[in-house]
């Protein structure tokens, strides 16, 4: 993995009676004070109880949200610490400082408050993360989905715990991630085929060159495809369409022609809504007045014909608005299809938060080979960029 020491090859016998530092990524979707959806801890719990069952006493830090740099009751983990508490049949102390002062020597699984509560989390501030390193020895970062920064309790906190002499290493979420993505990028089984969806080209132009240079074929859909048609000439009604990113997009066409696939046709509608009048359309046939919102049926078929013979794939991003009914189906049924695929044998992997959520709908999850838990993290992997929070853990020897 990368060179870098991971909580598989650490000697778990020295951990007992240890206090560990854990940087997770327990931001939650919330609603009304509410967990939405707790995947995100579930996907925490492998690492967690390895830690606590080789003896050591462990606290948690993650953030929640965008609080700004305050405190904010709609944006505390004290809710967060309550549920992973029922996962784990366990008691979790949650201690309301974000930087852990206080008394709970006691305690051997501890939550503290949202990082992002503190000025200086987000700037990497070093004093943050020499106080943090003071709690523990041994620092395990399990967050691949903040890895892509470089903040006070992910990567600074890292370097200040290597400082002190003490170890910075990998979980077993973040190895899992590492392996899947490295697996699909760096060592793919041909036919390799990528599929990219999502709104905006402008975030992805990295991610699309570079995996131009390794893909037998790239599925482009969502709404960044009609930066692609505008690029062709065609219409686009009043789609979202990057209009800096059309010549972009021309250069994209003309210097992959045999790789780049695109939507035969889509689905139409005046407004976003779920019992909105829509039709499906060929591309060619978009009118003035038309948002592109899905890819038709013909595409649904191009794209399952595209991947059918894949050995590895590797989807990052949604095919339309598939959290509106009507404009869900070419998500879903796309997903359904790589579904079958991988069980065929190719390898799988999905990345993205709402590529996950489209799996999720589609009844898929469990068929695939990995559904990674970071969005901007795994974009930026797959960009081929440094990732701070997994430069930052130390070296194997």
């Amino acid at each position: 993995m990368l060179g870098k020491k991971q909580l598989q090859d650490f000697d778990l016998v020295n951990l007992a009676g240890r206090t560990v530092l854990l940087r997770a990524d327990l931001n939650v979707p919330m609603q009304e004070g509410r967990i939405a959806d707790d995947h995100r801890l579930v996907t925490s719990l492998p690492t967690l109880s390895l830690l606590r069952e080789a003896g050591a006493r462990v606290i948690i830090l993650s953030h929640l949200g965008r609080p700004n740099a305050r405190a904010n009751p709609s944006f505390s983990l004290k809710p967060v610490a309550a549920r992973l508490a029922e996962l784990l049949s366990s008691d979790v102390e949650f201690v309301g400082d974000p930087l852990g002062r206080g008394q709970y020597q006691s305690a051997n699984l501890i939550m503290l408050e949202n990082t992002r509560f503190l000025f200086g989390e987000i700037e990497n501030n070093e004093d943050i993360s020499k106080s943090w390193a003071k709690l523990g020895d041994l620092f395990v970062n399990d967050a691949f989905g903040a890895a892509h920064r470089a903040h006070a309790s992910t990567a600074g906190l890292a370097l200040a715990i290597r400082g002190r002499g003490g170890e910075a290493i990998a979980g077993l979420l973040m190895s899992q991630e590492l392996h899947f993505l490295g697996k699909a990028v760096n060592d793919p089984t041909p036919p390799f085929v990528g599929i990219l969806g999502g709104a905006k080209i402008s975030g992805k132009i990295e991610v699309i060159s570079s995996l131009l240079k390794r893909v037998d074929r790239l599925l482009i859909g969502g709404a960044m495809a009609n930066t692609f048609f505008r690029a062709m000439g065609l219409s686009t009604g009043t789609s979202l369409v990057e209009d800096d990113c059309i010549s972009i997009a021309q250069d994209l066409l003309q210097e992959n022609k045999g790789k780049l696939l695109l939507p035969i046709d889509c689905v139409v509608a005046k407004q976003i809504e779920d019992d909105a009048l829509h039709r499906v359309v060929r591309r060619e046939e978009v009118q003035e007045d038309d948002m592109v919102l899905d890819i038709g049926p013909e595409t649904v078929i191009a794209f399952r014909e595209a991947a059918s013979g894949a050995r590895t794939i590797l989807w990052n991003g949604p095919m339309g608005v598939f959290e509106t009914y009507p404009f869900g189906r070419g998500t879903i049924d796309l997903a359904r299809s790589v579904a079958e695929i991988c069980d065929r044998g190719a390898l799988v992997v999905i990345g993205g938060g709402d590529s996950a959520m489209a799996a999720d709908i589609a009844g898929v999850t469990s068929r695939l080979t990995h559904v990674s838990s970071g969005g901007g993290a795994s974009l930026a992997f797959l960009a081929g960029e440094i990732l701070p929070g997994v430069h930052s853990l130390s070296d194997k020897e």
